[in-house]
């Protein structure tokens, strides 16, 4: 059964302005308001709430809101845990990407298991100047390479577990470069690194749905016991999805991102999914909201059928 936990967490972007926390905390609420637990007909599985946004830079973690982060992610995954152990399939409703540190350590303490990342830039490459940022690195920003063992331990071992996946075990869909991005950023290292990558290049070559295929046929050859697949909403092309921090000038349709997704959780070995980075205070008609709840319902509604099917 379909079980949706809210984890409204903001702790891992830089405020939209001095004084302002990034609207990303109020994206659970939005999508159900947009009736995603009922038309999913899922099971309501609470919320596990962040600690407070601090605004001042944190030296010990490099990151902005470190010590929060490790925090929630503990409690993230331990509620994400319990889910799993009794046969749901979590649907994590953000927040900013910080929050899949959850359910991958989750995963991470019940053995080896696989990440499908679908977001529009890499979440791993390292700044090129980091003392630039001191002290307000931030875990939204650098998601993937936090979950694949890169960067403090206070974020990346939480109880000795680094790496919560391994790079080789992860399908990365959708990324694309913009010019900010060379100068920012070492992206060599995502280039040299064992993440499979299925860019914006390869989708607009192949197609969505091959894609997506290739990812997942790349995720259930792994030698792991399933995947989890995280959706940033900044995969998709900024003409629809303009309430993101980073919109995205080069990235999917609606239509690309419900196949991408309905392919992925249609395998029987995907456990559970997180949505993040929509902000409703920048959707100012709610259209975008709608729409992304639209896309998650639509990808996922058959997850039942599948699951009997499976074990019949």
């Amino acid at each position: 059964m379909i079980a949706v936990l809210d984890a409204p967490s903001n702790l891992g972007l830089r405020p939209p302005r001095e004084g302002h926390e990034p609207g990303v905390r109020r994206l659970a609420r939005a999508l159900r308001g947009h009736g995603v637990l009922g038309r999913l007909g899922a099971e309501d599985a609470g919320r596990v709430d962040p600690p407070p946004y601090l605004f001042g830079p944190d030296e010990e973690t490099g990151y902005l809101n470190g010590p929060g982060i490790a925090d929630h992610a503990e409690r993230l995954a331990s509620r994400v845990g319990e889910l799993l152990d009794t046969g749901r399939f979590p649907v994590v409703l953000g927040g900013d990407c910080g929050i899949v540190l959850g359910p991958m350590l989750a995963l991470r303490r019940r053995g080896a298991f696989g990440l499908a990342y679908l977001d529009g830039h890499d979440d791993y490459s390292p700044r090129r100047d980091p003392s630039a940022v001191a002290g307000r690195l931030t875990a939204g920003g650098m998601a993937l390479g936090l979950v694949t063992g890169h960067g403090p331990g206070a974020l990346t071992d939480i109880r000795g577990l680094r790496p919560y996946v391994a790079e080789e075990h992860v399908a990365h869909l959708g990324g694309q470069v913009e010019p900010e991005d060379v100068e920012l950023f070492d992206l060599a290292a995502f280039d040299a690194s064992r993440v499979r990558r299925f860019p914006i290049e390869y989708v607009r070559e192949h197609g969505a749905d091959a894609a997506a295929r290739a990812a997942r046929d790349h995720l259930e050859a792994a030698p792991v016991d399933g995947f989890w697949i995280h959706l940033d909403a900044d995969v998709l092309d900024r003409s629809v999805m303009p309430a993101v921090d980073s919109p995205n000038p080069n990235g999917l349709s609606f239509e690309e991102l419900t196949s991408v997704l309905t392919t992925l959780a249609a395998s029987p070995r995907a456990l559970g999914v997180d949505v993040t980075i929509y902000d409703p205070e920048l959707d100012t008609d709610g259209m975008a909201g709608a729409m992304l709840t639209d896309t998650v319902v639509t990808a996922l509604c058959g997850r039942d059928d599948i699951d009997e099917d499976d074990e019949s």
